[in-house]
C-alpha cells in the first residue's frame, strides 16, 4: 500500500488508532533515520492492521471512522505517525505526544542529509529545503530555486533527482498485512500486538486489562483520567494503573487484572464511581485524623486498593471510630515498612483474601504485618534515614500535626493550620545546611531525619540559616514549651555545632517514644480526634509551592518542569529504590524515571544531586543510567532522547 493512500485512508477514517496503544515516543533522531532510509530505499519494515466491523473498533482520537469495517493499526504507529506528520504537515487525529519531534525537519539536496532546522546554519543556505513544504508544495519552486541560482546550477541534474526521491517517499509502498477473521478478539488481538512488539514497547498487565474495558466501553480512558485529575486537583498524583487496581479489587475482591475479564461495562463504571467515592473517603480520612494532606507524605498508596474494598464491604464509611483508628495504624505500618514496595500484586491479593471475612478481618492484617516484622515497634535506628523521600519522613510530618507540636514564633499548634497546598508546613533544618557542610558534614548527614522539622512559611524564613545555639534560647523565652514540642533534646551542649552527631541520637530517642505512643494509642483507640476536621479533598491545590524549597530541590523541581515542556513523561521525586523480592528500601534517587524517558526504548534514568557513592552504586546496579549535574542530564535528554542537534553558535 503507498504511503499517500494510507495517510488518505487515516483521513478518511478507514485506518485508526486502537484505544490500546500508547502515545507516540519517538524521539528526532528516530525521525531522521526513517527519512533518510526510505530516501536511500531501505527496509523500515512492514505495518500490521486489525481489521473489523466498525462497531468493534475502539480507536483513539476524535477522528471520523468508516462505516463498515475499519483497520486499526497494531504495528506501525510510530513511522505512520511520523509520515503522517512530516507529508501532512501535522499530527494526525489520534496523535498523543510532542509534535516537536517531527516539525522542521529539512533536507539537504548537496549532502543528502536530513536535519531539523537550524536558523544560524540553514537560513541563508539555499540547499536546505523543508521537507513538508516539499511534499505539501511539489518541487517546481525548489527546481526553479537552483535553476536561478549559478552556484548549483552546474549540479542541477543531481539536485534534481534528489529533490524527486524526497518527494517520491510519499508513492513508496509499505507492506501491509491483516489480522481478520471472526475468531480475532479484543485479547486475541492485543496478544498479537504483544507478540509484534516484543522487542518494542509491551503493554502491561493494566493497559491489557484496560483495552478490554475499553472495547466495551470507549470512554472509559477518558473518565478515569478524569478522575485522577480531579485527585491532582487536590494535591494528589495518583496513576491509571493504581486507579484500575481499585476498581478491580472493589468490583472482584482481587489484585490480579485478569479477574475483571468478565467485569460489564455497566459493572465496570459502577465500580469506578465506587471506586472515587471511597478513595475520597479515604484521602479526607487520613488528611483530618493523621494530617498526611498532600502527595509528598501521602505513602503506601498501593493499600488504597485494600483500604477501598475494605470500606465497600462496610457500605462505604466505618462508623466506629476505634475500627477507623485501626485501619489507620495498619495504613501507617504499611507505609513504614514497606508492604507494597516488593512483589505488589502477590502481597496485595494475600491481603484481599485476608478481609474477605470482613468480621475480623483487620486484627488478621495487623497481625500478619506483625508476623513479618517481627514486633511493630518504632525505634531509634529507624529514623536514621536522610532526605525527604525516606518512609518515616511522613511519620515525623504526622507526628508534627498529630501531637500538639507548634510554631515557635507564634506558638500557636501547627495542627490548628488548615489543611491543603496554601498551608502546608514548610520543612525547615533544626542545624542549618549552610552550618553543616562549612563544618565538613555530607549531603547524607546535613539531610537527617533527625535534623528536621516543621514550621510555618514565616516562621522558617524568620529562623533562616541561624545557629541552634542562638536561636533556641530566643524561642523559649518567647514561648516556654514551644521547643519541647518538636522533639528536640532540651540539654544546651547538644545545640552547639561540634555536638551535631550526639544531637541527632538524643532526638531520634525522642522521636522513637513519641511515634510508639501515638501508634499504640490509636491502635488502642483512645487517641483523641485533634488534627482538622477540613476535608482536604473540598480544599483545592491554589499553588504547587513543595513543603520544602531549596537550592538542591529547586533543581530537581526546575528539571522535572523541563523534562514536561519536552513532552515527556514527569519524573517521580524521592523515588524509593526497592528490592524486587523483599520490598527493602535500597536507596532513595532524588528524581527518577524507572520506566525510562521513552517507555519502552529507553533505560531507567535518574538525576541525584550530591549523593553519596553508595546511592550511585545501587541505581547503576538496579539498571539506572544516573546524572549528577543538571546540565549533563539536559545534555543526555537533548542528544539522545530528543536528539536535537545543537548550533555551534550555541
Amino acid at each position: 500500500m503507498k504511503i499517500s493512500t494510507i495517510l488518505d485512508q487515516i483521513d478518511l477514517g478507514a485506518l485508526v488508532l486502537p484505544e490500546f496503544q500508547r502515545g507516540y515516543v519517538w524521539n528526532r533522531e528516530q525521525v531522521r533515520g526513517l527519512m533518510d532510509s526510505l530516501y536511500r530505499g531501505h527496509p523500515v519494515g512492514s505495518l500490521l492492521t486489525w481489521l473489523t466491523s466498525t462497531e468493534n473498533a475502539t480507536h483513539r482520537g476524535e477522528g471520523p471512522v468508516q462505516p463498515g469495517s475499519v483497520r486499526l493499526l497494531l504495528d506501525g504507529q510510530q513511522r505512520i505517525t511520523t509520515l503522517y506528520g512530516i507529508i501532512r504537515g501535522q499530527a494526525p487525529p489520534f496523535f498523543e505526544g510532542n509534535t516537536a519531534t517531527f516539525t522542521g525537519l529539512h533536507f539537504n539536496f548537496a549532502t543528502e542529509s536530513f536535519e531539523f532546522y537550524a536558523p544560524i546554519r540553514m537560513a541563508q543556505d539555499p540547499r536546505w529545503i523543508s521537507v513538508t513544504d516539499l511534499m505539501q508544495k511539489g518541487i517546481g519552486d525548489f527546481i526553479q530555486t537552483i535553476y536561478d541560482n549559478p552556484d548549483l546550477a552546474s549540479n542541477r541534474s543531481d539536485y534534481t533527482d534528489r529533490l524527486n526521491r524526497v518527494a517520491y517517499i510519499k508513492d513508496l509502498e509499505l507492506h501491509a498485512e491483516d489480522v481478520t477473521g471472526e475468531d480475532k478478539t479484543v485479547d486475541v488481538v492485543v496478544d498479537i500486538f504483544n507478540r509484534v512488539n516484543s522487542a518494542g514497547t509491551r503493554l502491561s498487565k493494566g493497559d491489557l486489562a484496560l483495552a478490554k474495558v475499553c472495547a466495551s466501553w470507549p470512554d472509559a480512558r477518558t473518565e478515569m483520567r478524569g478522575k485522577l485529575n480531579h485527585w491532582k486537583v487536590a494535591g494528589f498524583n495518583f496513576k491509571l494503573e493504581w486507579l484500575l487496581r481499585c476498581v478491580n479489587s472493589i468490583l472482584t475482591g482481587q489484585a490480579l487484572f485478569p479477574a475483571m475479564a468478565h467485569v460489564s461495562p455497566s459493572e465496570f463504571q459502577r465500580g469506578l464511581t465506587r471506586s472515587e467515592q471511597r478513595v475520597d473517603y479515604l484521602l479526607n480520612l487520613v488528611s483530618s485524623r493523621l494530617g498526611l494532606d498532600h502527595d509528598r507524605v501521602l505513602g503506601s498508596r498501593y493499600s488504597f486498593p485494600l483500604m477501598v474494598r475494605y470500606l465497600e464491604k462496610r457500605g462505604g464509611t466505618i462508623s466506629d471510630p476505634k475500627e477507623r483508628d485501626e485501619l489507620l495504624f495498619w495504613y501507617i505500618h504499611t507505609l513504614l515498612w514497606g508492604r507494597y514496595s516488593g512483589s505488589t500484586e502477590t502481597v496485595l491479593n494475600q491481603d484481599l483474601q485476608t478481609i474477605e471475612q470482613i468480621d475480623g478481618g483487620l486484627t488478621r492484617l495487623i497481625e500478619g504485618l506483625s508476623r513479618n516484622r517481627g514486633d511493630l515497634k518504632v525505634n531509634p535506628g529507624d529514623f536514621s534515614g536522610s532526605s525527604i523521600g525516606a518512609r518515616f519522613y511522613p511519620l515525623l510530618y504526622m507526628l508534627t500535626r498529630v501531637h500538639h507540636a507548634k510554631d515557635w514564633d507564634t506558638g500557636i499548634e501547627l495542627s490548628n493550620h488548615m489543611l491543603g497546598s496554601k498551608s502546608r508546613l514548610h520543612l525547615h533544618h533544626i542545624f542549618p545546611k549552610s552550618l553543616l557542610y562549612k563544618s565538613g558534614y555530607q549531603r547524607q548527614q546535613v539531610n537527617a531525619l533527625a535534623n528536621f522539622t516543621f514550621l510555618t512559611q514565616d516562621t522558617n524564613i524568620r529562623v533562616s540559616n541561624r545557629d541552634p545555639a542562638e536561636y533556641i534560647p530566643e524561642f523559649i523565652s518567647k514561648h516556654p514549651g514551644v521547643i519541647e514540642s518538636h522533639w528536640i533534646p532540651m540539654e544546651p551542649e547538644l545545640w552547639k555545632l561540634e555536638n551535631y552527631r550526639d544531637f541527632l541520637e538524643a532526638r531520634r530517642e525522642l522521636l522513637a517514644k513519641a511515634a510508639d505512643d501515638f501508634l499504640g494509642g490509636l491502635l488502642a483507640g483512645t487517641v483523641p480526634d485533634m488534627v482538622s476536621s477540613v476535608m482536604v479533598m473540598d480544599s483545592p491545590v491554589e499553588d504547587d509551592t513543595p513543603i520544602a524549597i531549596d537550592e538542591e530541590e529547586q533543581t530537581l523541581l526546575d528539571a522535572n518542569i523541563w523534562v514536561i515542556d519536552q513532552g515527556l513523561p514527569e519524573g517521580e521525586m524521592s523515588y524509593e529504590l526497592c528490592d524486587a523480592i523483599t520490598g527493602d528500601a535500597i536507596a532513595i534517587l532524588d528524581l527518577a524515571w524507572p520506566d525510562g524517558l521513552q517507555e519502552g526504548y529507553s533505560q531507567p534514568v535518574a538525576l541525584m544531586i550530591d549523593e553519596s557513592k553508595e546511592v550511585r552504586e545501587s541505581a547503576s546496579k538496579a539498571g539506572y543510567r544516573y546524572y549528577t549535574d543538571l546540565d549533563s542530564f539536559k545534555d543526555y535528554v537533548v542528544g539522545q532522547i530528543l536528539a536535537v542537534q545543537q548550533e555551534a553558535a550555541d
